[in-house]
């Protein structure tokens, strides 16, 4: 958990030497990467590969509290059930002699020093920033970071995505309800458009992010707009709004310009819409960074704090 180019080498390795090969995934329901999204990033990697069979079975065959030769036995219960006679065990583990020996097949190992690949999926889980580089291209959109600039309009959001965006090389989403709309006069189901759309719009820029992803504003902001302007909040977009976490949200301060633009016209209710978009935050708990300060300070002191992520 996760897959990466060390269990890809060991993969390729065995089946250069295979007739058939048994790419086993156990999972559990308590794993903190969901089995089906870990069997998915094994069975895209591997699609039409003649030789590797990927299978995903529940890890409800092992017992922990047993000594390593007691558990063995268990596993190999459990495969020769499955799979019927196997011939060989690759690993790159300590257990993988044992194990072979339980199930009387020949052990080949695989780098078991990891010379080559020096690196664990515990590595990866603690530190994928660090690890990057080790993480398969398809797997990579699982640990992006996603970061919300956030606040009520004209204070610097998109003007901060695009900056933090090109200084971290990476992507950003813009604010996608200005790709819809031309002025506030709008009905429910723009309101929807909008909020699928950015939904997806994050979904797609995961996919090429460079670690972190810049979001111009997220779908409480399509709700307070909804709220503020049609008098209701489409439920879908709260169910949207359960589909994505943010590493970080930085709420910005109202103390820089007001600028019109033809589509904002609540210049006259900044405080107002701060303190929405505040409460909304603190309603559900989710942690925030309040940025004041003129544009410099805050882009300065915004790169100060995203930077800490990848220590």
């Amino acid at each position: 958990m996760p897959v990466h180019l060390g269990h890809m080498a060991l993969i390729d390795f065995a089946a250069g030497q295979c007739d058939q090969l048994i790419v086993s995934m156990s999972f559990k329901v308590s794993d903190p990467i969901p089995g089906a999204l870990r069997f998915s990033w094994i069975s895209r990697l591997y699609t039409g590969h003649g030789v590797v069979r990927p299978e995903m079975v529940e890890d409800n065959f092992d017992d922990e509290m047993l000594p390593l030769g007691e558990r063995v036995k268990l596993w190999a219960g459990f495969i020769r059930g499955r799979y019927g006679r196997i011939d060989v065990i690759f690993s790159s583990e300590h257990y993988g002699k044992p194990f072979a020996e339980a199930l009387e097949a020949t052990h080949i190992a695989f780098d078991p020093q990891r010379h080559a690949f020096p690196v664990s999926a515990t590595d990866i889980r603690h530190h994928p920033f660090k690890f990057w580089d080790f993480i398969p291209t398809l797997v990579r959109p699982f640990y992006v970071k996603k970061i919300c600039i956030y606040g009520p309009e004209s204070t610097g959001k998109t003007t901060l995505a695009m900056k933090l965006a090109a200084y971290y090389h990476t992507e950003y989403v813009p604010e996608v309800a200005r790709e819809f709309l031309k002025t506030n006069d709008f009905s429910m189901d723009d309101i929807i458009r909008i909020g699928i759309a950015h939904d997806q719009r994050v979904r797609e820029r995961c996919e090429t992010a460079n670690k972190l992803l810049f979001c111009d504003t997220d779908v409480i902001t399509t709700q307070i707009y909804a709220q503020h302007y049609l008098g209701a909040v489409p439920p879908i977009l709260y169910e949207i709004e359960k589909e994505t976490t943010y590493a970080l949200y930085f709420l910005l301060d109202i103390d820089v310009e007001w600028v019109p633009d033809g589509l904002r016209d609540l210049g006259h209710m900044r405080e107002a819409m701060l303190y929405r978009f505040r409460e909304e935050l603190e309603r559900r708990n989710i942690p925030f960074i309040f940025i004041h300060g003129d544009h410099d300070k805050r882009e300065q002191r915004m790169k100060k704090l995203i930077d800490k992520l990848f220590v």
